[in-house]
This record gives C-alpha cells, sequence and structure tokens, in this order.
C-alpha cells in the first residue's frame, strides 16, 4: 500500500497545473469526511498553503453534479466507483485510494442488541431500520451489501430488509443535516430509525452527542468496509494538486485517523 500510495503521489506530482495558485481550492467531499477534511483544510490553511471551499454531501450526488460540469477541484468519495467514473470520463487524473471505513449499526437507547442478535434485530417488523440512499450515497450501498450477505444466511432477508429499510439520508430530497449536528444521531434521537445503518465514524460522531445511543459491531458474516478514493479534476489549480498531496502526506493520513478511518498512508 505504501508503494501504491508513493505512486500515487508522484503522479499527482507531475500533473500540469493549468490556474495560478491563490485562490481557494475547490473541494467535494462525502459527508462521513466532514469532521477530517475540515481539520485537515485547516492545517493546509496554517501551513501557508491556501485556503480550501469545500462542500459535503452524498458523493453519488456530488458525481453528478461533477459530470454536469459543477466546478470542482478535488472530489474526495466514500467509495472508488464515483471518482472513476469521472476518470474514465476524462473529467479527472489519476483514482487514489486514501482513506478506510466500515458500516456499523447506530441503534437508540435501551435496545437490546448483540453483534450475534444484529441480523434477527434488523428483520424485526416492529423496529424501524433506517440507511441512506443507494446509488446516491455509497452508504446506502453498503447496506445493500450487508442485506446482500445476510441472504445467504437467512433465505429471505435481502428482499425484507429491502423493503423495511427507511432510505432516510443521502438522497435528492432527504433532510440537510443539521448545522455541527450529525443527522444519524438526530433521526435516531427523534425516533425515526431504532437502528441506523452508517459507517462507523459517523455512528462514533452521533454517540458523542448522544451518549446513550449504541455502536453495535456488524458481526463478521455481515461486515462490509468502504474504501475511499481521491481524484484531482482536469485543469485544476496549483493549489488543488498541493491539497491533494497534503490529504496524503503523513499529517493528513494523521488527521484521517484521528477521525476514525482506516489511514492506508501511515505506517503499519
Amino acid at each position: 500500500m505504501r508503494t501504491r500510495l508513493s505512486i500515487a503521489l508522484a503522479l499527482f506530482a507531475i500533473m500540469p497545473a493549468s490556474a495560478m495558485a491563490g485562490e481557494a481550492v475547490l473541494l467535494h467531499a462525502a459527508g462521513s469526511l466532514r469532521a477530517a477534511l475540515t481539520e485537515v483544510a485547516k492545517d493546509f490553511e496554517a501551513a501557508g498553503l491556501g485556503k480550501v471551499q469545500a462542500k459535503f454531501g452524498a458523493s453519488g450526488l456530488l458525481k453528478d453534479e461533477i459530470a454536469s460540469d459543477a466546478k470542482a477541484e478535488v472530489f474526495a468519495s466514500a467509495n472508488m466507483e464515483h471518482p472513476q467514473a469521472l476518470a474514465a470520463g476524462k473529467r479527472s487524473g489519476p483514482v487514489v485510494l486514501f482513506a478506510r471505513n466500515r458500516l456499523c449499526a447506530l441503534a437508540r437507547p435501551g435496545l437490546e442488541l448483540t453483534p450475534a442478535a444484529l441480523l434477527d434485530r434488523m428483520l424485526d417488523p416492529q423496529l424501524k431500520l433506517g440507511t441512506s440512499t443507494p446509488k446516491a450515497d455509497p452508504s446506502g450501498d453498503y447496506a445493500w451489501e450487508v442485506f446482500r450477505k445476510a441472504e445467504t444466511l437467512k433465505a429471505g432477508s435481502f428482499v425484507a430488509l429491502e423493503n423495511k429499510a427507511l432510505q432516510l439520508t443521502g438522497g435528492p430530497s432527504s433532510p440537510p443535516t443539521p448545522q455541527g449536528r450529525s443527522i444519524y444521531g438526530e433521526l435516531v434521537a427523534q425516533g425515526t430509525a431504532d437502528i441506523f445503518l452508517t459507517y462507523c465514524t459517523s455512528a462514533l460522531a452521533a454517540q458523542r452527542e448522544n451518549s446513550a445511543q449504541q455502536i453495535v459491531q456488524l458481526p463478521d458474516a455481515l461486515a462490509v468496509g468502504a474504501d475511499y478514493g481521491l481524484t484531482v479534476m482536469n485543469d485544476a489549480s496549483a493549489s488543488a494538486y498541493q491539497f491533494a498531496l497534503f490529504i496524503l502526506s503523513t499529517e493528513g493520513q494523521r488527521t484521517l485517523a484521528k477521525h476514525g478511518f482506516a489511514a492506508p498512508g501511515l505506517p503499519q
């Protein structure tokens, strides 16, 4: 992995930069990266390397915006497929794996829930199961991957889970994330969902705001990991390439790790 990152750093370093440095870097990034990349951007600015103007949201929706000519320079996605689609369409350079995440279950206080009992509880018709929106948001795609794994454990689980899943976030008409708050924690606190399948990093952020909410690890048979991809748009500024390199640097990777991500650029 260190070799692959070294190659990526070299590729980014030799990319042409058509615009002058000095303007704010235009970052489009997955909502799950909000806290981590906001801190990375502050460190980038503190180092005198430039400013960053960030837009956070569902990676699929951000990819569609960029494909429709929205102005963006750096795209940090919660999967590899969306930035790879932009690269394949000749809109960006190479795609680099820069962080990893996992799916966890965030549950309301008082709900008896263990990893071993998670599937049965998700299937319980009395319990509301929240997810993000597939295709628009990779978190939803990862939840559907959990459903497919559940089918191998208990026949009929996929259809049952797909039918009952409440696609509460990440879609074009989903409610906006509360300023400075976790949307997942809010929805569980409001009783909109009893169990919410979301990233482990997002579950931790929700629990920090709602200490009684539970985080349950998915058992091995249901576990799903998430690979995050980074790419720089064609004709991006010099500062955009510098910021991409900063995310991949040891300092940037340490910040991602501090926020709960697995950072492939750090020594093992």
